[in-house]
């Protein structure tokens, strides 16, 4: 009997910790997709200090968050942006990246990239 008010009691502490460390939710990023995903490829890609990619694109649509570092982050027509850690990004399919580099000279910059395939379509093909 004793054993079993124990049993109890830590249950009910367990019970009272789990309602006390609340589920945080943040959005980071949403949008459109205008194709069926069948299959994903997450990677993790470090880039070094001072590493620009060249002007890419992906044959299917990327999904990225920026794991440590900072990017600089430009798609055809827009803007340059700078990727802080936490951020997340999007790369739609066939269009062209003009940036994805590192914005440091010191740090390396690491990022997870989320490849959206319909088929067995390559992740990246390179311009220059």
């Amino acid at each position: 009997m004793k054993s079993f008010i124990i049993a109890v009691l830590m249950l009910n502490a367990v019970g009272m910790m789990a309602q006390q460390k609340a589920i945080s939710r943040k959005e980071l990023l949403k949008t459109a997709l205008d194709q069926k995903v069948k299959s994903t490829e997450i990677q993790e890609i470090t880039m070094a200090a001072g590493q620009s990619a060249p002007e890419h694109l992906h044959p299917c649509p990327v999904l990225g968050i920026i794991n440590s570092g900072e990017a600089v982050f430009q798609i055809e027509g827009q803007e340059k942006v700078v990727l802080h850690e936490g951020d997340a990004f999007y790369e739609p399919k066939n269009v062209k990246i003009l940036h994805f580099d590192n914005a440091s000279a010191e740090k390396p910059l690491v990022f997870t990239a989320i490849y959206l395939k319909k088929g067995n379509e390559e992740n990246i093909k390179f311009i220059k």
